[in-house]
Parts: C-alpha cells; sequence; structure tokens
C-alpha cells in the first residue's frame, strides 16, 4: 500500500499540507493516492543527512557498495508484479516495455558492482619518488579519482525505470560514493516509492548510514530548485526538456559555488539516407525507420525525428514506402497529458514552418492521450535557413530534408546543433562515396550508428550517450553505461604522503589488484 512520504534519509516523511496525485493517461482519471509535497525543512534534513553520511560512505570499500548495489537490484526484483502495474497506470506504458527497462535497471546495477570489483576506474598514477635526480630531486606523487560528494537527481517521465529513482544516474553516483537525492518526477509518484522503498530496504540490509539515500516530492519550479541551489548539492544528473534542463543549468550556475549540471535535453537524431541503399532497399528501410520513428510512441530521446536523404524516383518510392508504413502504425498511448498536448502543439508548430509540406498526419482521437504518427518534408535550403526546424517534436513524428545534391546534405548537416545520435544508412559504396557528410555528422553527435536504428541504447562499457549542447550540458561525458561514473567523481593528487595514510588504490603492495599507471607504464604488479 502506497503512503504518499518522502523519505528523508531513513525516515518516511509528510510534514507539508500540500499534495500531488498522478494522472493516468492509460485509465483517463487520477489515481487515488495523495504524495505529500516536501517542504523547505524536509528537502534541508534530507540533504544535511546525505553530507553527514558522505563522510562514512565515501570510504565504505568498493566491495560493499558492490553488495548495496545487488542489493537494491534483488529488492526491486522483489517488488514483483506490484512495480509493473503501478508503472503501468502512472506511464501507460505496455507491460512488456517495462518488463524489459526492469531488467535494463536492475542490470546496470550488478554492472556497476561488477565495475567496483574491477576497479580501474579510479585510474590510479603513481610516479614514484626520484630523490637523486638532477638538477632538482622528484617528489612522490599520486592521483585518483574520489567521490565529490551528494548528488541530486531528477527522474524522467519516459523511463519510470532506468532514467529514475533507480536508474543510471542514481546507480553511477552511488557507485562512486556519493550519497544521492533524488527527486521524484510528478507523473510516476507511486512507482518512485515503491523503487525508493527497494533502496531503503538495501540501505538497511547493508548497515550503510543514513542519508546514503533519499528522496523527495514536489514540483520542478520550487522543489527541484530547492535542492538544485542547496549549499550541500555538489552535482546534478537530469534527463528532460531543454527547458527545465537550461533553467536547472543557469541556477547551479548562478549559486555562490556552481557545481556540475549533467542533463540530457534534447536531440532529433538525424539520420544521412544514402542512395544506392534507397534504391535497393527502400522497402526494408522504410519499414526499419517507420519501426524507431514510433518506437514507445516517439518518447525516446533516440527516436529519429530528422532524415537527410538526396531527391530522385528513388526517394520519392521510399518516401511513399515510409508515409505507408507510418500510417500502419496505430496511435498508442503517451506518457502524460503534458506530453500528449506538447506532442500535437509541437506538430502543428511544425506543419505551419515555412517551406514545410505535411506528408502524413495521423489524427488525434477525441478526449484520448494517444500520439499518432506524422510525417513532414522540407527543401535543404529552406531547412537551413529556419532553426525552428530544429526543435524536437517528442512523439512519433520526422522531418524529410530533401537535398539536392551531396555537397547540399553536408552543408545542412554542417547547420545541425549537436545531437545524441546520428545514423548513416548506406551501402559500402555509400559510405565511401560520403566521407566528408558523415564525417560532419561525427562532429556533431556522441554515437554515429551505421545500418540501424538509434533507438535501443546498450548498457555496456563502450557506450555514449551524451553529445555536444543542446544534447547535453557537457559532451564529455555519457549517462549510460559504466563511463557514467565519471561524472560524479573527481581527481586528487597526493604528494609525500604517508604510506600508512594512503588510500589502498594507491599503496605500493597494491591490496586490490588494480592495472595502475606507474611511472608512465600500465602494471598491476606491486612497487
Amino acid at each position: 500500500m502506497l503512503k504518499g512520504y518522502n523519505l528523508v534519509g531513513q525516515k518516511e516523511s509528510s510534514e507539508g499540507d500540500q499534495f500531488l496525485q498522478v494522472f493516468s493517461t492509460a485509465s483517463g482519471n487520477l489515481l487515488p493516492e495523495k504524495f505529500a509535497i516536501a517542504t523547505a525543512a524536509e528537502i534541508d534534513e534530507a540533504v544535511s543527512k546525505a553530507l553527514a553520511a558522505f563522510e562514512i560512505y565515501k570510504s565504505v570499500t568498493p566491495e560493499k557498495k558492490a553488495v548495496f548495489l545487488e542489493a537494491i537490484a534483488e529488492e526491486i526484483m522483489g517488488l514483483g508484479d506490484a512495480l509493473i502495474q503501478r508503472a503501468m497506470q502512472e506511464s501507460g506504458l505496455p507491460e512488456a516495455r517495462l518488463l524489459g527497462e526492469r531488467g535494463r535497471t536492475t542490470g546496470q546495477l550488478k554492472l556497476f558492482a561488477s565495475l567496483l570489483r574491477e576497479g580501474s576506474w579510479v585510474e590510479a598514477v603513481i610516479d614514484t619518488a626520484m630523490p637523486d635526480r638532477m638538477p632538482l630531486p622528484r617528489a612522490d606523487i599520486r592521483k585518483m579519482q574520489v567521490p565529490i560528494g551528494p548528488v541530486a537527481v531528477f527522474g524522467a517521465s519516459n523511463f519510470p525505470f532506468a532514467f529514475s529513482t533507480a536508474g543510471g544516474d542514481t546507480a553511477s553516483a552511488l557507485a562512486a560514493g556519493n550519497p544521492v537525492v533524488v527527486k521524484a518526477h510528478e507523473a510516476h509518484l507511486g512507482t518512485n516509492e515503491l523503487m525508493a522503498g527497494a533502496i531503503k530496504a538495501a540501505v538497511e540490509k547493508c548497515g550503510l548510514p543514513d542519508g546514503v539515500f533519499s528522496f523527495v516530492t514536489g514540483p520542478g519550479a520550487t522543489t527541484g530548485m530547492q535542492l538544485v541551489t542547496h549549499p550541500g548539492i555538489k552535482a546534478v544528473g537530469f534527463t528532460g526538456s531543454y527547458k527545465a534542463g537550461m533553467a536547472i543549468f543557469k541556477a547551479a550556475n548562478e549559486r555562490e559555488t556552481p557545481i556540475p549540471v549533467y542533463a540530457e535535453m534534447s536531440s532529433i537524431n538525424p539520420v544521412l539516407l544514402l542512395p544506392e541503399k534507397i534504391q535497393q532497399d527502400a522497402a526494408a528501410v522504410a519499414t526499419m525507420l517507420a519501426g524507431s520513428v514510433t518506437l514507445g510512441t516517439g518518447q525516446f530521446c533516440t527516436n529519429p525525428g530528422l532524415l537527410f536523404l538526396i531527391g530522385g524516383t528513388a526517394s520519392e518510392s521510399f518516401i511513399s514506402e515510409l508515409k505507408d508504413k507510418l500510417a500502419a502504425v496505430q496511435p498508442s498511448t503517451m506518457l502524460n497529458p503534458g506530453v500528449c498536448n506538447n506532442y500535437y502543439e509541437s506538430r502543428q508548430k511544425m506543419s505551419a514552418q515555412p517551406g514545410v509540406n505535411t506528408l502524413y498526419l495521423g489524427q488525434r482521437g477525441d478526449a484520448t492521450y494517444k500520439g499518432a504518427s506524422a510525417l513532414f518534408q522540407v527543401s535543404d535550403m529552406d531547412f537551413m535557413s529556419n532553426i525552428a526546424l530544429q526543435h524536437e517534436v517528442f512523439g512519433p513524428s520526422t522531418l524529410l530534408v530533401a537535398c539536392e545534391s551531396e555537397a547540399s546534405m553536408q552543408q545542412a548537416v554542417q547547420c545541425l546543433h549537436g545531437q545524441l545520435t546520428g545514423t548513416v544508412l548506406g551501402t559500402i559504396n555509400d559510405i565511401k562515396s560520403f566521407t566528408t557528410c558523415i564525417d560532419a555528422l561525427s562532429s556533431k553527435v556522441g554515437r554515429v550508428v551505421y545500418n540501424s536504428v538509434p533507438t535501443g541504447v546498450e548498457v555496456c562499457h563502450a557506450m555514449v550517450h551524451g553529445g555536444p549542447f543542446p544534447a547535453t550540458t557537457n559532451a564529455h561525458h555519457t549517462s549510460v553505461g559504466v563511463e557514467a561514473i565519471r561524472r560524479f567523481v573527481r581527481p586528487l593528487c597526493l604528494q609525500d604522503c604517508p604510506p600508512e595514510l594512503l588510500p589502498d588504490a594507491l599503496k605500493n603492495d597494491n591490496p586490490l589488484g588494480l592495472t595502475r599507471k606507474v611511472n608512465g607504464v600500465y602494471t598491476s604488479e606491486v612497487i
């Protein structure tokens, strides 16, 4: 049974007299449970507990943190069907999608646990002393990555598990040794409470300090901003809209002590449709792209919202195929009323832009929250002259840019803002012929996909889920995969530190068995 509390450390707290309810697009009604909006005092207490917990948690052994992450995964699975059913009610997402997302969420927790046990992420570097060096001796200098302090995490609307309470931001921050305070997303408060309960149980089971995890509920403009501007918060992880992400970014940089904000905000994920591929496989490519555009009702951050192709007979055949394939996809329920209304408003704005032709426009049913697909087309010149055509339409919609030539395609790509992904669909001859276009695309994105679709992000060691602004506020990092841990650490150098005070990662006898860079050479040997 849901209680509607905030979690302040291990304490369930409901001090305020204001509440939120979740509207279910699946049922078309408000769900009955009421969730208490956190007071300023509760937020302050949560951060204060996180600061106190940090002094202990930052020194917890890698093995104990790994066991903690695995315990969270175990507790999440222990919630069983109740978690899936609640998330279905709150998000409108189908059962199969949520079962897969739960697996991804527990899987990434376990992946970070394995990273902690392997240990090389601390980047241990040792330059031993050279007392006899001339003309001056060299001190003993050692460096490693260390945690930064309490991290604020904002839950995302489109991934109630994997980018939310126990999602990648939380998992990577906890793995690095930082307490986490989550700002629950208003669209899935019950799901948040269930997931938070799993983390709470894991904290208790593993004997970790009170305050290593908390969550607070409330509107982003008030509750979220109180969290971001609190001096005890040392970094922010966010996935959501450009407007909200930039508000957080600006607030964090206007603090007396600015902090990093790792915000994933906006991406239309351009696709290069190269001519030989289109001529040979028009129907197959159209089927593949229609599935990617409409996957999850277009509510992934990697749905392809922009397609570049060179005009001609083959292109016209492809466009006809794509239009038919999109029209065959039935509208499906969107995440919440705000997302749904914004989709149709954005779609209308797109159709009204100069030079834009509407090729297909699925109709919105009366009084429903379902997203119907749309296909638009514009010339390369009109695209390059109108920045509004790069605004994200968050839903099952895509824009075709008809290019006159390879040169104009390259020019159009060079006009792009930063993106999470860029996709190249072409034969080997296409890819060799369009290297300048592909190079231009590579400079704009965090991940280049060849002859596949950008939807579907593997959680692994090599993944980059990030990109140049405005896709993210920091193109040097990823929010998916084990490299995400690097967002929440900083390098610390120790010079002539007494051996008995060195952390295990930097000790001469290498008790953790790490591969370290010693005097410029990678080795796992003792010194």
